[in-house]
């Protein structure tokens, strides 16, 4: 083998071995960023299960407020209703004197 092959070899080797640190590094990150990804993805899922949750207590108390709402105005509607049913009975007691 000639010199001139030698020193050619030597550079292969040199760049063969800096590529292969290259891809390890490379692996490195990848790894880094599927675990990160993971992550990423269990907190969204959390998220969205935090959020569906809120959504489902939100309705629930807005169906409690329509609820509370409705029995305070059926109160004053029967409230109300008493109050003219008095005032007819004492216009009758009044007509029949």
């Amino acid at each position: 083998m000639t010199e001139d092959q030698k020193r050619l070899l030597a550079v292969f080797e040199v760049r063969v071995r800096d590529l292969m640190e290259l891809c390890n590094k490379q692996n490195h990150t990848i790894d880094e960023l599927k675990t990160t990804l993971f992550r990423k993805e269990a907190e969204l899922k959390q998220a969205i299960n935090t959020i569906e949750e809120l959504n489902t207590k939100c309705d629930k108390l807005l169906t409690a407020r329509v609820v509370s709402v409705n029995e305070g105005e059926m109160k004053s509607a029967r409230m109300r209703l008493s109050k003219l049913v008095r005032e007819v009975d004492k216009c009758i007691a009044l007509l029949n004197e």
